[in-house]
Order: C-alpha cells, then sequence, then structure tokens
C-alpha cells in the first residue's frame, strides 16, 4: 500500500479538475471528509448533478457541518466552456488555495484523430491546453488564496526510460511543428501518421514542461507558489468508469485482459483510492510548499507495493527552451496574453 505523507491539514478552498471518477473523484472524498471547500467542475450538467450526488452519500457520516462543494459546469475540450465557467468563478470572488489540474484523457486504440471544439487534437486540448487555459484566467483567485499552491498530475509515461514509456512510440514533441500549425493537427511533433498512445505521452511531457515554466513564471511575481507535479503510478479501477473508459471503446476486451493481468495477477497497478490519498496530501499538506518546482512519482516497490517520492523528469522536460515555446505556442492557441499579469494582491 502506498505510505501518504501526513501533516496537520487547515481547511483549504481547492478547485480540482477530472473530480467525477478515477484518482480525482476519491482524491475529492478525501478533502470533503477533512472539512476543504470544493469546486469541482464538470463536462456537463448531468455529470456533475451525479458528482455531487455520489460525494454527498460517501460523505454523509463524516461531517458535521458539511463544507461547501460546487460543480459548476465546464467542458476541457472547449475553450469557450473554460472561459465561461472561469468569468463565473471571478464573478464570484472567492480565492482559491489550491488548483488541482488532474483531468486526463486517452483514446488508446482509435485510428482517427478527434478534436475538440477549436479543432485542436483532443488528448493534448484536454489534458494541455485546457488546463493552461484554466490556470491563467484563474490566477487572480490563487494569488489571493492562503498559501496558495497548484498540483499537475503527470504521468511516468512522459520519459521513454520509465517502465510503462517504453512500450509502443516514445513520448517527444520535436520542434512542435504540428502544434504550430493550430487547428487541424493531429501530433505535437507534426508526425503524418495519428497514434493515440503516443499523443497521450505527448501530453504528460506538455504537462511536466508547463508545470515548470509556470512555476519559473510565478516566481518572477511577488507571491510564493509552488508548482507540484506528480505521476500517480498504473492506477486501473474496478468500475467501467475512471481513466481507461475511453480506451475501451476501441479494444474493450483487450483493456480487460490487460487490467486482469497488471491489476490481479502481477499486482504492478495502483488503485485509485491509494492515488486520491496522494492528490489530497499534494493539495493540502504544508511541508510540501518549499519550492517553486517539484516532482514525485508513485513507483512501484514490488507487487502491491508502491514507493513515493521525488524523482527525476526526462532528459526532454528538462529542455528551459522547449518548455518556453511550448507556454507561448499554447498561449497563442488559446488566445491568453504569453506573459503572466502581476500579482494583484498582497499575498495571505
Amino acid at each position: 500500500m502506498t505510505k501518504a505523507p501526513s501533516s496537520t491539514v487547515h481547511s483549504r478552498r481547492i478547485l480540482l479538475t477530472g473530480a467525477s471518477s478515477g484518482i480525482g473523484y476519491q482524491a475529492a472524498v478525501r478533502m470533503h471528509r477533512a472539512g476543504h471547500q470544493l469546486v469541482l467542475p464538470c463536462r456537463d450538467r448531468s455529470t456533475a448533478t451525479a458528482t455531487l450526488k455520489k460525494l454527498s452519500e460517501e460523505t454523509v457520516q463524516h461531517q458535521q457541518e458539511r463544507s461547501p462543494v460546487s460543480a459548476p459546469v465546464m467542458d476541457l475540450a472547449d475553450l469557450e466552456s473554460i472561459k465561461h465557467c472561469a468569468d463565473e468563478l471571478l464573478s464570484i470572488g472567492k480565492p482559491i488555495d489550491t488548483l488541482i489540474l488532474n483531468a486526463g484523457l486517452q483514446y488508446t486504440g482509435a485510428a482517427k484523430a478527434q478534436l475538440s471544439s477549436q479543432g485542436y487534437e483532443l488528448t493534448i486540448a484536454v489534458n494541455h491546453l485546457g488546463h493552461q487555459a484554466l490556470s491563467i484566467r484563474l490566477l487572480p483567485l490563487l494569488d489571493a488564496g492562503m498559501s496558495p499552491r497548484v498540483v499537475v498530475t503527470a504521468s511516468e509515461v512522459h520519459d521513454s526510460n520509465s517502465p510503462g514509456g517504453r512500450f509502443g512510440k516514445p513520448a517527444g514533441l520535436g520542434d512542435l511543428t504540428g502544434l504550430k500549425t493550430g487547428a487541424g493537427f493531429e501530433m505535437i511533433d507534426g508526425s503524418s501518421s495519428f497514434n493515440a498512445d503516443k499523443a497521450y505521452k505527448d501530453s504528460k511531457l506538455c504537462n511536466v514542461l508547463f508545470a515548470r515554466e509556470l512555476a519559473r513564471r510565478l516566481s518572477l511575481r511577488s507571491i510564493q507558489m509552488p508548482v507540484l507535479a506528480w505521476a500517480p503510478g498504473l492506477v486501473i479501477p474496478r468500475s467501467s468508469g475512471g481513466f481507461f473508459r475511453y480506451s475501451r471503446r476501441y479494444n474493450e476486451w483487450g483493456q480487460r485482459v490487460f487490467s486482469l493481468v497488471v491489476r490481479d495477477v502481477l499486482r504492478i497497478s495502483e488503485s485509485a483510492e491509494n492515488a486520491g490519498a496522494l492528490l489530497s496530501r499534494l493539495a493540502t499538506e504544508q511541508s510540501l510548499n518549499t519550492s517553486p518546482f517539484s516532482y514525485r512519482s508513485n513507483r512501484l516497490d514490488g507487487p502491491g507495493q508502491h514507493r513515493f517520492e521525488e524523482a527525476n523528469i526526462s532528459k526532454e522536460a528538462q529542455d528551459n527552451n522547449l518548455a518556453k515555446s511550448l507556454w507561448e505556442v499554447s498561449a497563442e492557441l488559446i488566445g491568453l496574453p504569453t506573459e503572466l499579469p502581476p500579482a494583484s494582491v498582497s499575498q495571505c
């Protein structure tokens, strides 16, 4: 079982993407039980209603006085939806203490690329572009937060030398040729053939590069705001939901056999519950609020055993010029300035 760090937890207001299932939902359960105020954007109203109902039922016996939970509609595949949600939150004006960029999309097995509302390859649009847009738009609320921080869910597959990164085509962004072409691109590096598995790995490399560049840019402002990136390990829930729900559409039996072998026979996967506990700690534990950027990985130590520790990122993820270029090209695609605005308030 993964051992999560422990610390005294003070109530925080936390916005978490990807809270309707999997790791995000398990983190939301734990944070709600601990008395934190949660904002859980969901892609549509029915998902939001179902998430709030399920969360209420699962946490009803753990609180004498309920902490506030809201679930505004926000589709990470639509930049206009992100803007609408962010504008609503800005109009309400309540500070955000932790922003968790956790939602992830993978549709491995698909032969053709799917596109977002703005015409960008869907994996990159949801996992990277949407999160960059959201974080920039919500920066004023983070500025007003208590010891604010940003948590980014990445993956070991961003590194071609990691166990998961070795299988199939490795992550690699090239010189961003595809991304630079704008609407209609299928692969960031501009390769001619679409590969859904590589697109996911590329998006996780984007997550680490984005986190590093965000941390660098935030460090130039007057408010301390660390960025914590992490890899949860291979998480395969037993439910029909969760991370692999889209990939199952293209190879259901292959995914079922893979899950059975990896989770139940070899026991090398992590549970959504344990990974969710780690994410909730990253969002709330004060002792982790130490450096502008950090990366931690929930690494396999043996069958059924994981070790959560600081880790090295891939060589490509350490490329400062690539991080800067990715940020600037992405900012242009999402229609936002490349430079962060100055801090608007004094830190709490």
